[in-house]
Order: structure tokens, then sequence, then C-alpha cells
């Protein structure tokens, strides 16, 4: 019997070496070269002999860019305002997304209410994780409209588009991509050569037959999504779950879109019946205190294009164990101690024989810089112990030299501020001055500052 050929794959990024190597000359990393079976060679070029039989053939010719025409009926609407907005407008015919995220973060649930809540849509769902039985069970919770889903308990791929073929869906979901095979490749699931193998059949079937295909995508421990980086650059758009599974809130995040912009994300709140959009994330995301609280500022954040609020807890007390504490949630501990080096270089306020600790409340993670003024703001609060009107709110950065510096899209955070019924914004100074000027009588009023002296003087009068 001949001996089986091997090859090594790279689980980063798929690349193929004849021996192991420690570092991939391809993506430079570390111990990422997996043993597994060599394919033939009438599986080549990302579809396998035996699929193409399964799929429609047609005679491709080169057309000019100028004769090319767009019909905009090919993008169409889900029933879901938020992941309609993510997508750019809607689901485009014929494109492949994947959605990826944490166990329990709410990747089956929201796959699962798409057909559920769209008008009409014909939907054959694949699931290699549960039974007919349990997706029965979770469509019941979400209690919408089930006559035209239709459900496969199925892994083999082959099998997958026989049923496709049959039933022609007007959209198809997988979940998850790891649990599928394809009795070509000679590995387990989940192997790289499966996930890029299965893949690739996929993406050629919804490009020749306009269906649009979901893929639901397993994560690793670092967050990214698992199998070969492949994997993403193959499908059309890339959609990431974040938040805890804990917690209530979820955010939909869009890393890749080929018919949108990456800067939209979308807010969910997981119910008992199933994810719920949340139109105005900002009153959500700003839990309820009393009023005479220290240490307790509002901060007017984007991300994407979306403004946000959200409430930035900071806590400072003497050090009790002789070295000071430094800890945060939800923002970078390194751009805390930055902010804390400039507090005592450039203002004078002696915070290194102090603990300090920061919170972002609602469980999110945020790295926007405008962020800098409310965390220097929260943290001398808590100092002085002094309180900062629930009505005032911040969105500037803070220089190494203690100057306070200007944002992107100020005037969209003060319309939003406005619009959740804040009365004052603190903003830099070198801003145009457009964004400060006078506003209408009983709207929200724009302090600019140049420094944080400035700030100490305005606010705490």
């Amino acid at each position: 019997m001949a001996k089986r050929k091997t090859v090594w794959y790279c689980s980063s990024c798929g690349n193929e070496s004849p021996k192991w190597m420690g570092r991939c000359p391809a993506c430079g990393e570390w111990n990422t070269m997996i043993e597994e079976p060599k394919l033939s060679s009438g599986t080549g070029g990302g579809v396998s002999g035996r699929n193409r039989t399964f799929l429609q053939t047609r005679d491709a010719r080169p057309q000019l860019l100028t004769g090319i025409t767009f019909d905009e009926e090919q993008r169409f609407s889900i029933g879901n305002t938020e992941l309609d907005r993510i997508l750019g407008g809607g689901m485009v015919q014929g494109s492949m997304i994947l959605m990826g995220g944490e166990p329990g973060i709410g990747k089956s649930t929201l796959a699962l209410q798409i057909p559920l809540y769209a008008s009409g849509l014909k939907t054959l769902y694949v699931s290699g994780e549960e039974s007919p039985v349990q997706i029965k069970l979770r469509a019941q919770r979400l209690q919408g409209d089930d006559s035209q889903c239709y459900v496969l308990g199925e892994t083999l791929l082959e099998n997958i588009l026989i049923q496709a073929k049959e039933i022609k869906p007007s959209l198809l979901i997988i979940d998850s991509i790891q649990t599928i095979y394809s009795e070509n490749i000679e590995s387990s699931a989940g192997s790289v050569s499966q996930v890029r193998e299965c893949a690739s059949v996929l993406l050629r079937y919804a490009k020749e037959s306009s269906v649009p295909v979901i893929l639901i995508g397993h994560i690793t421990k670092d967050g990214s999504i698992a199998g070969p980086k492949i994997l993403e650059h193959i499908v059309d758009v890339v959609l990431l779950f974040e938040g805890d599974a804990k917690g209530a809130y979820r955010i939909l995040r869009s890393i890749k879109n080929r018919f949108g912009s990456t800067d939209e994300l979308a807010v969910f709140e997981m119910t008992g019946s199933g994810l719920r959009e949340v139109s105005n994330p900002s009153e959500i995301l700003m839990p309820m205190h009393k009023d005479d609280l220290s240490g307790v500022a509002v901060s007017a954040m984007m991300d994407g294009t979306r403004p946000f609020l959200i409430e930035i807890q900071a806590l400072v007390s003497t050090a009790a164990y002789g070295t000071p504490q430094r800890s945060t949630t939800g923002f970078d501990v390194r751009r805390l101690n930055m902010l804390l080096a400039v507090l005592e270089k450039r203002a004078g306020f002696r915070l290194a024989s102090k603990d300090v600790f920061l919170n972002i409340a609602g469980g999110l993670r945020v790295s926007d810089p405008a962020c800098d003024l409310a965390i220097v703001a929260a943290i001398l609060s808590s100092n002085f112990d002094l309180f900062i009107s629930p009505k005032i709110c911040f969105a500037a950065e803070v220089g190494l030299s203690g100057e306070i510096r200007p944002v992107s899209q100020v005037e969209r955070r003060i319309s939003e501020a406005e619009k959740l019924g804040f009365e004052q914004i603190f903003i830099s100074s070198f801003n145009k001055e457009s964004s400060f000027a006078k506003r209408p009588e009983g709207g929200i009023t724009v302090t600019p500052i140049s420094d944080i002296p400035t700030l100490c003087k305005k606010l705490f009068k």
C-alpha cells in the first residue's frame, strides 16, 4: 500500500510547505504549521472536481467596464434595520458574509432571526452543531414567521449543495463553516484544507446562483476568526460580535465590507425573545446614578461614523499597600498612565502616590482619543471629591504637553449631546470656530478650552 503523502499548512494564513517550519514564511506566525493529507491534482484550484457537478457552468467572457450595468435591486432588505445599515443598505445578491464571535454571544440567534423577521425570504438554514428540534425550540422563542425557513441538519458539503439545488433558496445560512466537510478532502472538519475547500465551493455557488451565503465562524482565544486567513479574504463581508456573553448588550462590528463602509456598527440587546435592535445606544450605555456622585464624567465619542455618549468612572484613593495601583476596565492602561503623567508634570497634581481605578460603564472597550478629556475630568473630580454636573460632557484629546487637542467630527458629537439633553460640552479651543460658534437660544453651550488648568477653573468653580 502506497504511503499517503502529507504537507504542512499554516493554520493562520493557509500557506503550504513540504516540511515543518517553526515560523510561517508567508505570515510570520510561529508554531502554526499543521500536517494534513496532500490534496490530489483533481481537487486543485479551490473547487473539487465532483463539486463542480453541483454548480452551474457558464461561458465567461471579458467585458468592458463601461458596458457593465448595475441594478440597484440587487440589494434587498432583510427586515433588520441595524443589520441593513451595517451591510451598507441591505444584503447584496450573491454576496458572502462571514459572522464571527465568542460562544454564546448570539451568532446563531441573529442568523435565525433574519429568515424569521424578513417577510417572504426563502431561507435554507444548515446547522452542523444543532439538531432541527433545537432550532425549532429557538424559533419558537424568537416568535417569528417560520413559513419560509427550511432547516437542514447536515455537515457534508455535497449533500448541502444537492438540497440547495432542489429548494432554490433566496438565502443560505451555514452554521458553522468549521463543522462542514467535503468527502473529497482527506482531513477532519475544521482543518485548514477543509475550511478552504468548503468556503471556495460555497463562494462559487453564491456568485453563480446570486444567492447570498452567511457563514458563521468560530474564533480563537485571541479573538480572531478561526481557520486560515484566506477565509476572510474570499468573503465579501466580515462581521464580528463583541461584548460580554454574560451581559445584555452586543456590538456587531464590520471589519470588512466590499459593498459599504467599515465605519458602521450595530448595537443589540439580548432579551428572552432574541436580539433587540438598539437604535439609540447612548441612552442605554449611560446608567443612572445620583447627581452628586464624584468621579463620573460623560464623553462624546465616535465609533466609526456613529456618535456615542458613554459614562466614565474614576476612583482616586490613597495607596494602602505602598506601590500605587493603576487599573482600567475597557480602556488602555498605558494611555491612563500617560494621562496621569501629564497631570503630574504639566498641571502639578500629585497623583504618583495614589491608586487610580478607571471603568468604562456598560462593559465597552473604547480607543477614541476624544475620551481623554472626560477621563482627566473624572480623575480630578474623584481626587477633589467634587461632582460634575450630569448635564456636562466632554470631547477632546489631551496632548503630552498638557494642551487640549481637537478631535474629528466634533459637530456630530455636539449634536448628539444636544439631542440627549446635555446643557454644556467642553471641546478644544483649537477646533474650527464654526464648531463652537453661538448656537440657537436654549441649545447646548459649547465651551472651548486650551489646557487642563483652564478646565479646572471652569469646571470646579
